[in-house]
């Protein structure tokens, strides 16, 4: 399936191939993409260690960075995390916590996905807002499901955005 990804920092778009894989146990970005693409790669703390679905070792070895995007698919919108490793010929695969999340319908034989049973945060209506707080010389980033009914003063940059998203998805 095709999905849109926006980045966090630039605002840039990009529509990406995607795939849908109860195998796995997360949601991952090729390196090749996040790196060729100009996504802002954030370091982990410690390394991940990964194995591909057939047991092997990954050949890019453990995961050192994640990505954070906005991804955009058929008016569905959310910001998400995904660890960066070699994914070979895909450049994005969203694995069993985000299947289970979203528990989307999906029509095999038709190939299509349908988003009709998202978290309520999902949707249109829904931006994260980031605040950061230092506290004891600690960052900490927290987020918040800001709902555009509620004035926060950005009712246009919000619409505009909703413009862009609704250009970019795949109908």
């Amino acid at each position: 399936m095709n999905v849109g990804t926006e980045k966090i920092d630039k605002h840039e778009e990009r529509t990406v191939k995607a795939l849908l894989d109860s195998r796995v146990t997360g949601m991952f970005m090729s390196k090749s993409l996040a790196q060729k693409g100009g996504y802002r790669l954030i370091k982990l703390d410690r390394p991940l260690q990964v194995r591909n679905v057939d047991g092997t070792g990954n050949s890019g070895g453990a995961i050192t960075h994640e990505v954070e995007v906005n991804m955009f698919y058929k008016g569905h919108v959310e910001r998400v995390r995904m660890d960066v490793c070699e994914l070979g010929k895909m450049n994005v695969i969203l694995g069993m916590p985000w299947l289970a999340a979203h528990n989307p319908e999906i029509d095999w034989e038709k190939r299509e996905v349908q988003m009709t049973r998202c978290p309520p945060l999902c949707g249109k209506t829904v931006r994260i807002k980031e605040k950061k707080e230092t506290r004891e010389n600690e960052k900490k980033i927290i987020r918040w499901a800001v709902d555009e009914k509620e004035d926060w003063g950005r009712e246009e940059e919000i619409e505009a955005d909703h413009r862009k998203v609704e250009k970019m998805v795949p109908k």
